[in-house]
């Protein structure tokens, strides 16, 4: 049986797709909802800590594109108050906001920590750093900070200037609609003989932080420590589409038989 191909993982663009088009679980891809792994929130989180010397267990955060609260899980291990919303409903825990176009939804948080949409990541920051009263933190692709635009709009030397460029040296496993652990085997994603591939990335991803009162731009690393931040529970079992899989198998298999 020959299996569709859905992996998004090993692409370096995330292209705006029209209403009604859906990912593999059926989110609308317009959304750009690529669930970040928890262990990057918690490595993050732990880097604040060690370098700016912040007390984050004493600090608030409002993660505004939350999805089905994976980041989340990560940043509830480090802040006192974790706020989560997202435009869509992806899981009955969070609020519903449109970090965009509502007023404040809450009272003043420390931080605001977002994966923000491709399309919108700088309309993102631009509220994010009016809602936040320490700093801004976004996960974006580590090509994010090129670009003549971007640099005249957000990263030239001046008072708009972030704090910290943090790249990750070791790979974080992005997909679309999907949370898979790095080289963990992905239901979603199927070869030509109906087998599910791994889980990789050829898309490198960084941190972009802006600190109130500090605008010299360092360039800092995370060094490997996946495996460190991970915990039990991180990764959704997905036990429906693997389901799928095994019928799908058993199929190929019977055909098999036949031939």
């Amino acid at each position: 049986m020959k299996g569709q191909n859905v992996s998004t993982a090993v692409m370096q663009r995330r292209e705006p797709t029209p209403d009604g088009v859906l990912g593999p679980r059926g989110f609308p891809k317009s959304v750009d909802y690529f669930p970040t792994p928890p262990w990057a929130a918690r490595a993050a989180c732990a880097f604040l800590a060690n370098e700016l010397r912040e007390p984050l267990e004493e600090q608030s955060c409002w993660e505004p594109a939350c999805g089905e609260l994976h980041l989340v899980r990560g940043l509830v291990d480090y802040f006192a108050d974790v706020r989560a919303t997202d435009i869509l409903r992806y899981d009955p825990a969070h609020g519903i906001c449109d970090f965009l176009q509502d007023g404040p939804t809450y009272a003043p948080v420390d931080w605001v920590f977002t994966n923000p949409p491709f399309r919108d990541a700088a309309a993102f920051i631009d509220v994010a750093l009016r809602k936040a009263r320490r700093g801004v933190v976004m996960f974006v692709r580590s090509s994010f900070t090129e670009g003549a635009d971007r640099y005249e709009t957000m990263f030239r030397p001046g008072p708009r200037a972030p704090a910290y460029v943090v790249t990750y040296c070791e790979r974080v496993v992005l997909l679309r609609d999907r949370l898979i652990q790095a080289n963990a085997l992905d239901p979603f994603n199927m070869d030509e003989h109906g087998n599910p591939q791994r889980a990789s990335s050829a898309t490198s991803y960084s941190l972009v932080v802006w600190v109130k009162g500090e605008n010299d731009t360092r360039h800092r690393w995370i060094e490997p420590c996946r495996t460190a931040f991970e915990a039990p529970g991180d990764y959704p079992a997905y036990e429906e589409q693997w389901a799928v899989c095994r019928a799908a198998q058993m199929d190929a298999d019977q055909l098999a038989l036949f031939a």
